[in-house]
């Protein structure tokens, strides 16, 4: 993707608007503002994105190191079956999910 991109420019943004020409991090006057700000929320959706992984990931290990020692093979399997049976129902209810649309056909508020 162009996450990789949009990171450099938001790089770039900084280098140029905070030492280059002394503006603030979000100076209106540094044409770069908008890849800095999407630059920012590139990184810090992908740094949520790998935490939330990363517990997920520890959270099942732990639980098949536990399930190892205390009953075996059946226990080091129990967690994957359960994160299994986790993943196929948050498959199937995605069918229920539905997003309003106003009258022009546009997605309506989430107010």
């Amino acid at each position: 993707g162009g996450g990789i991109y949009t990171k450099a420019a938001d790089v770039g943004a900084d280098l140029c608007g905070k030492v280059d020409k002394d503006l603030g991090e979000d100076s209106p006057k540094n044409p770069a503002t908008i890849a800095d700000c999407v630059g920012d929320n590139v990184g810090d959706v992908a740094g949520m994105g790998a935490d939330l992984f990363e517990s997920f990931v520890g959270a099942v290990v732990a639980a098949a190191v536990l399930g190892a020692s205390e009953f075996g093979k059946k226990g080091v399997a129990l967690p994957f079956y359960i994160m299994m049976i986790g993943l196929i129902v948050s498959i199937a209810c995605t069918v229920y999910v539905r997003v309003e649309k106003n009258p022009d056909g546009s997605p309506a508020s989430l107010d």
